[in-house]
């Protein structure tokens, strides 16, 4: 195994995740705002599952997305 080659891909899979996620969360906020579902002011529990098959791995992570 290439330690490198391990990090650096791993690096660019969480950095490609991060920035689709925040784009993601943002697009949702913002049409619940424009749609008056939330009010702007709340505070979202989150839940996100890694999951690689092969390694039979399936890890989740719990965490919040407060909005103030």
């Amino acid at each position: 195994m290439n330690e490198e080659t391990f990090n650096l891909s791993i690096r660019k899979f969480l950095k490609m995740v991060g920035v689709k996620s925040q784009h993601e969360i943002e697009q949702a906020v913002a049409k619940a705002i424009a749609d008056r579902r939330i009010a702007g002011t709340e505070s979202f529990p989150v839940r996100i599952t890694l999951e690689i098959a092969d390694l039979k791995l399936n890890e989740k992570f719990d965490g919040e997305i407060r909005l103030q």
